[in-house]
């Protein structure tokens, strides 16, 4: 049915017709609804001529309701009660009582840092859902411009024109070893203190990957990168177990993974800027906006 094809009556008129289905009269289906009984009358003579039916037979002393009218008002009660749940949940949403936040983000954010924001997001808001998708930076662009995720959370330096950022902060890397290794007693490392050390490494189309081997190839260094895996937590597990060192953003060892493990300032320093990445031009939801505003209140300052 196309939409001009299709009767204009408002909420008001159904609950009239309700009214005065249940009370079988004018004057005391006014004063149920608070209105006068002209205001009344008018209401139900525009939604029958809108309908093109008589809903109601009218005498001086009775109000018949019609057989179409009582299927009417089976349908008007039916409409209202899930105009009801319809409006209460648009209002749930928009007060962040209720609905759905799906972010992407670098690993070494996801597993470290975002724990806690999300359950300080959930205790003021435990009906609003959360998805989390961590991967590499260039998955985190694609999330953000195919419009997957409400927002994504990686390096906000160099983005592509689709995306704007917002920093909220800066990682610097460090080097992570168990505290058994030799070189955990070390206040730094530099990139030529590593060069005979197995390095346990993420996949070289990672952002963190790609900036370490930049960083390396300017100093004239060549690291043994002899395990490649693509989570950071896999990364230091395998550093926990000795199997080599790790060289990761200062925030992955905030978080349960890094529990244990000693981490040394790299000098000199790696820095990046870490911040939202959201998709230009798009606004986000109610409750994406409320995780947002949290995001630039907590998120951890630099030690």
């Amino acid at each position: 049915m196309r939409g001009s094809a299709l009767p204009d009556f408002s909420a008001r008129q159904l609950e009239a017709v309700l009214a005065l289905v249940e009370y079988g009269s004018f004057v005391a289906a006014a004063a149920r609804l608070r209105i006068s009984q002209p205001a009344l009358t008018r209401a139900v003579k525009r939604l029958e001529t809108e309908l093109g039916v008589r809903l109601f037979d009218r005498t001086t002393r009775r109000v018949q309701v019609t057989a179409a009218g009582r299927e009417f008002a089976a349908v008007a009660e039916r409409m209202l009660n899930d105009l009801g749940i319809t409006v209460q949940s648009v209002r749930e949403v928009a007060q962040e009582r209720r609905g759905l936040v799906v972010l992407s983000s670098v690993m070494s954010v996801a597993g470290a840092v975002l724990p806690r924001l999300i359950a300080a997001y959930r205790a003021d808001r435990p009906g609003v859902e959360i998805h989390v998708r961590e991967s590499v930076h260039g998955s985190v662009l694609e999330d953000v411009r195919s419009g997957v995720a409400d927002f994504g959370i990686g390096y906000v330096d160099e983005l592509p024109d689709f995306a704007v950022g917002t920093p909220l902060g800066r990682e610097t890397f460090s080097v992570v070893m168990s505290a058994r290794h030799k070189l955990a007693g070390r206040r730094k490392l530099s990139l030529a203190d590593l060069a005979d050390q197995p390095v346990v490494a993420l996949p070289t189309d990672s952002r963190t990957r790609r900036t370490i081997d930049a960083a390396a190839a300017m100093a004239g260094v060549s690291l043994r990168q002899m395990v490649v895996v693509t989570q950071i937590a896999t990364l230091l597990g395998l550093v926990a177990a000795d199997v080599g060192i790790g060289i990761v953003p200062q925030g992955s060892v905030r978080g349960p993974a890094g529990r244990g493990l000693r981490a040394v300032p790299l000098e000199p320093r790696l820095v990046r800027r870490i911040g939202v990445i959201a998709l230009r031009e798009r606004e986000p939801t109610p409750a994406a906006s409320g995780f947002l505003a949290l995001l630039r209140r907590q998120w951890p300052r630099p030690d």
